[in-house]
């Protein structure tokens, strides 16, 4: 039902920064759940604005009950996550807004998520923010940007190429 909603499979899914701000590799993530890949392979940014977008057209799979994260899907079926900011859990959503539910179909640039940048950086471990391939075996290949400076709904981040 997925594919039919969004028309034929593409060769490859361009995924563009959904946050504004600096380039994060994610071996420098201070939380080895992301550094070393368990959750899968992505990038992270360090955000300069509390606002996440889609980063291309997709239908929401999950957003958390604290709304510091949300997963996404694309029509090739890639997994996406965007965690925003690291143990942001434990804020119960404080500070977090959702504009969107699971089940919804977003285009990129679709405001997803706003959150209050100083809450983050006075009551959680970091404001770095994973954007996480969580079903990286449906990827063929997964390039990553060589931009420092990224625009939300705008600066290629990654490209993955489905199996």
């Amino acid at each position: 039902m997925f594919k039919k909603l969004f028309g034929k499979k593409t060769s490859e899914e361009v995924i563009t920064a959904p946050i504004t701000g600096k380039l994060v590799q994610l071996e420098d993530v201070p939380d080895p759940v992301f550094s070393e890949r368990m959750m899968g392979d992505g990038l992270a940014i360090d955000p300069v604005e509390g606002v996440v977008v889609a980063p291309l057209d997709a239908r929401v799979l999950q957003v958390f009950p604290t709304k510091h994260a949300v997963g996404l899907e694309t029509s090739n079926g890639i997994e996406i996550l965007i965690h925003i900011g690291l143990e942001t859990v434990s804020l119960n959503g404080e500070g977090f807004e959702s504009f969107v539910k699971e089940g919804d179909k977003v285009k990129q640039g679709d405001k997803l998520i706003s959150f209050d940048l100083d809450i983050i950086r006075a009551k959680a471990k970091s404001t770095v923010t994973p954007i996480i391939i969580t079903n990286g075996d449906k990827a063929e290949s997964l390039e990553k940007t060589g931009e420092t400076q990224l625009t939300r709904g705008q600066t290629p981040f990654l490209t993955v190429k489905p199996k």
